[in-house]
């Protein structure tokens, strides 16, 4: 099953509403030049909304690692929210929830980019 991508701005924020399967494959190639779109299209502000991830392997989790990386090298930042608990999880056995930016809701993201910007 593709992975469906829905792309949306709050507040001068890109959202990027996931839906499926993060796996090798397309669905991981999809993701990764959606975010290399996004920053090359000026967004140093992007969300991660996983709310409809059903299913993420290994390479999914390497493709949201070189998203995270390449976000930051380009001066942009990438948060996830809206994790499930098994992601969460995976994300917590991996130590990778401390390396991404992690929150419960779409709203507390979007908020936390203004907070960091000092407004």
């Amino acid at each position: 099953m593709a992975l469906k991508m829905t792309n949306r701005e709050v507040d001068g924020v890109a959202v990027v509403a996931l839906d499926g399967r993060i796996v090798l494959g397309e669905e991981s190639n999809a993701l990764r030049e959606k975010v290399k779109s996004l920053i090359a299209g000026g967004k140093k502000k992007i969300i991660l909304n996983m709310n409809n991830v059903t299913f993420i392997d290994s390479a999914g989790l390497g493709t949201l690692v070189a998203a995270h990386h390449s976000a930051k090298t380009q001066g942009a930042g990438l948060k996830l929210c809206h994790l499930g608990a098994k992601f969460q999880e995976v994300l917590q056995i991996t130590k990778l929830l401390t390396v991404f930016d992690v929150y419960n809701t779409e709203a507390e993201a979007v908020g936390s980019f203004s907070k960091g910007a000092g407004a």
